[in-house]
C-alpha cells in the first residue's frame, strides 16, 4: 500500500473535506495547501500526482490523533522519518482509542480473524525477539473494517 492511498481511505472513512484535512495538518504544526492535498488524493496514473512521503504522512497521522484525542501538554510529536505499518496501525489505535479487543472486533468486521497474540507481536519493539511486521493485507483489512465501523452512510443514498 501506497501513503496516498493510506491518507485516502482515512479521508474517505471520515468524509474529511479539503479543509478539515488541512485543519488536521495545522494541529501537527504542518502548513499544506488545497492543491497538496488535491494532487495527494488523485490516482497514479494522473500527471498530477504527488508522492506522499512518510513524514507527511506522519504529520497527518499525529494531527488526526491531536483532533480526535486533543492536544497533550508539551510540544507536537516529531513526525518519524520512516513510517511501518506497525507504525501507522499503532498512531490509528492512539487516535481512536482502541483497546486491543476493539481492533480485533474492526479487524473482524472485514472478516480477518487474528489473535491477540499476533496483534500483540505487532506492537512491539523491533528488536524484541517476538516482534512482527505488519503486512500490507492485514493493515488495508484494518483500514476496511475502519471504514464499515465508522464511514457515515447517508440512508437516503442507498
Amino acid at each position: 500500500m501506497t501513503k496516498n492511498d493510506i491518507l485516502r481511505r482515512i479521508r474517505y472513512t471520515f468524509d474529511f473535506s479539503d479543509d478539515k484535512m488541512i485543519a488536521i495538518f495545522a494541529l501537527a504544526n504542518h502548513k499544506v495547501t488545497r492543491t497538496e492535498i488535491s494532487d495527494w488524493m488523485k490516482r497514479e496514473e494522473d500527471p498530477a500526482y504527488k508522492i506522499l512521503y512518510d513524514d507527511e504522512l506522519a504529520v497527518f497521522l499525529n494531527g488526526l490523533i491531536i483532533e480526535k484525542r486533543g492536544r497533550k501538554e508539551g510540544p507536537v510529536p516529531k513526525p518519524e522519518k520512516k513510517l511501518t505499518n506497525n507504525v501507522i496501525l499503532k498512531k490509528l489505535q492512539i487516535a481512536l482509542n482502541l483497546r486491543a479487543e476493539e481492533l480485533l472486533d474492526v479487524l473482524m468486521l472485514a472478516d480477518l480473524k487474528v489473535s491477540k497474540y499476533e496483534l500483540s507481536a505487532f506492537f512491539r519493539k523491533p528488536d524484541h525477539k517476538h516482534y512482527r511486521p505488519l503486512r500490507d493485507q492485514i493493515l488495508r483489512n484494518f483500514l476496511n473494517g475502519m471504514q464499515v465501523k465508522y464511514r457515515k452512510v447517508d440512508p437516503d443514498k442507498e
